[in-house]
């Protein structure tokens, strides 16, 4: 529409002339949507495998008792070497520069950049200590991740089979090694719904870029479009285009939302199963409350000195994952289902060392700060974290004191959501290389999270293409939570 002198709204020709000439978008149209207690859509939104007039984001009952109803979930993006962090191997030491034994030269393993029958092995430079009562063996690189090691349960005996980057973090992320499949924070609200109408139920940061290869990791997949994660700004405006236009006043919006309303349901009611403008209707309300809880959220000058300092905001290299982990925090405590946050830049094939240690620094006393605050409030029994790469890195050295991508055994942590820390499970080989005990699939790590969370993970599905989709394919043979939850 345009306004004409007389100061009544003209029809354009075309839905995309309408959003071209009103000039603001789609975030300063939901400003006003619920300028009116009800709103011209009501409270309830049409979508693709639910009834009509149900909301498909609220709050579901689990499939049965649950120890956790949030999650964080930690990504080191790159690939973290498990060898360097949390898998000790005195045989490196012992073997260290020399050429990798025959019988690891079986034709299953295949690596990306190097041949492993002319490799050497490399120990790691950091050392490995005993850390609290439990007395499980951390290396130096995480110091203060390690000074909470009674609260953690690691798995050293995770694998699967892709050491390429791109299906290796579809894999973590998705469950499939394909493009295209809803993301764990997609399955988990699609399964258990937002616990806050004023904030996205499913956020995601990063300290870098979200490049392609991350782009999937918070996408809805063939699930329902709103079910899609939201990428948070730590600073200025967290989301794009919240803010309302200041030249638009409440009665041109009202106008104009009431037209966009009447195109939105008819093009609605002939594409019932296009699920993205159920989730654009969805998203305008929500988008309205978010104008005061967004900004709300990330402020947080109102947190103490001691809790800012706890976490490294304002010192580098601390500062940006430390801003990360706070909002982390502050969102779970706003009932934000899942939170993903994403260090970028693990990728050691060359001087793994010292990538590692740089990203050590800015990572460990942060999420040292999330795993203490959270205790101290009582939300750490509650809220489930996990800590992962898309994979492990060779025990044999890459080009200069680099390693290479490893998918046969790598190691994730867990903490909070009910665990009984303090423990391992699983092992990889004498070097390193591949799981050999208790072997943990990362579609048996899905059904864990789901498990604890209260969702049974053979129940969770979606039909699509035919077929009963589900997060965990047709994997997920065994669940660890009992052995996670025991003391």
């Amino acid at each position: 529409m345009s306004k004409s002198c007389c100061g009544r709204f003209e029809k354009v020709h075309s839905r995309r002339d309408f959003l071209t000439k009103s000039a603001f978008g789609f975030g300063g149209v939901a400003l006003t949507y619920l300028l009116e207690k009800e709103s011209a859509f009501g409270a309830v939104f049409p979508d693709a495998g639910t009834a009509a007039g149900v909301n498909p984001l609220a709050p579901k009952s689990p499939h049965f008792p649950a120890k956790a109803k949030n999650v964080i979930f930690i990504f080191m993006q790159g690939g973290m070497s498990h060898i360097d962090t949390l898998d000790p191997k005195p045989e490196l030491v012992r073997y260290d520069g020399q050429p990798l034994p025959p019988s690891f030269h079986s034709g299953d393993l295949k690596l990306q950049f190097i041949s492993a029958s002319q490799a050497k092995l490399m120990c790691s430079r950091f050392p490995f200590k005993k850390r609290q009562e439990s007395g499980i063996e951390i290396s130096d690189l995480f110091k203060e991740i390690s000074q909470h090691t009674d609260d953690l349960a690691i798995i050293r005996s995770c694998y699967h089979d892709s050491f390429i980057h791109g299906p290796a973090l579809n894999l973590l992320y998705t469950g499939s090694i394909l493009v295209g499949h809803p993301s764990v924070g997609a399955w988990v609200l699609y399964g258990l719904g937002s616990e806050t109408d004023r904030l996205p139920a499913f956020m995601v940061m990063t300290d870098g870029g979200m490049s392609g290869r991350s782009s999937n990791s918070y996408g809805s997949g063939f699930l329902p479009a709103l079910y899609e994660g939201t990428f948070v700004h730590t600073e200025g405006s967290p989301i794009m285009n919240l803010a309302p236009p200041s030249q638009i006043d409440q009665e041109e919006q009202r106008m104009i939302l009431d037209q966009l309303g009447d195109w939105n349901r008819e093009h609605l009611e002939a594409r019932a199963d296009d699920t993205r403008l159920a989730a654009r209707i969805s998203n305008y309300e929500l988008a309205f409350r978010m104008q005061m809880a967004a900004p709300e959220l990330i402020d947080i000058s109102k947190e103490s000195a001691k809790i800012t300092e706890m976490y490294g905001i304002g010192k580098e290299p601390t500062d940006k994952f430390g801003r990360m982990c706070l909002l982390a925090r502050r969102m779970v405590e706003r009932g934000v289902r899942f939170v993903q946050l994403i260090s970028t830049d693990w990728d050691g094939h060359s001087e793994c060392g010292k990538n590692h240690l740089e990203n050590a620094q800015k990572i460990d006393k942060p999420i040292a700060a999330l795993l203490a605050d959270l205790k101290q409030r009582g939300m750490l029994e509650s809220t489930l974290i996990v800590s992962t790469g898309e994979f492990g890195r060779t025990p044999i050295m890459q080009g200069n004191q680099g390693r290479d991508h490893s998918p046969y055994g790598f190691s994730v942590w867990m903490a909070g959501g009910g665990i009984r820390g303090g423990k391992v499970i699983g092992a990889t080989d004498e070097l390193g290389f591949r799981a050999t005990e208790d072997k943990v699939h990362v579609h048996d790590l899905h059904r864990t999270m789901l498990a604890l969370l209260g969702l049974d993970h053979a129940k969770l599905t979606y039909l699509f293409l035919g077929r009963q989709q589900r997060l965990t394919d047709v994997g997920g043979l065994i669940d660890l939570s009992p052995r996670l939850l025991q003391a």
